[in-house]
């Protein structure tokens, strides 16, 4: 089991920026970002994964955040770049990691079930 530790957390103006990060104990193949606010399902934001044969990545981004979030992994860190932030971004943002790397292909990343690790997740708060 990996232990994950989430940080980066805070609160922003609309329009504002955070860089959120995932501290591993050890390196995962397939980790995403999760993000939650009280009474809704937990949503996926975004996916890394690398390739088994080549070591290329794969990300995968949920709609909402296209083109203003951007996630990145440096061996033991996932990182959440966040730009463009909006009221709606406001939410608890959980790293989840996977041993099964299909876990985080494109039609089961978003899928929380699919993760056997969470950490205790970081507030973001964005303020219109």
């Amino acid at each position: 089991q990996v232990q994950l530790a989430e940080s980066g957390g805070g609160s922003v103006q609309a329009g504002g920026s955070l860089t959120l990060s995932c501290a591993a104990s050890y390196r995962r193949d397939c980790m995403s970002w999760f993000r939650q606010t009280p009474g809704k399902d937990r949503e996926g934001v975004g996916s890394i994964y690398t390739q088994f044969y080549t070591g290329g990545t794969i990300t995968y981004y949920a709609d909402s955040v296209k083109g203003r979030f951007t996630i990145s992994q440096d061996k033991n860190t996932l990182y959440l770049q966040m730009n463009g932030l909006k009221p709606e971004d406001t939410a608890m943002y959980y790293c989840a990691a996977s041993a099964d790397r299909s876990s985080c292909y494109s039609g089961s990343w978003y899928i929380p079930t699919g993760y056997n690790d969470w950490g205790q997740g970081t507030q973001v708060t964005v303020s219109s």
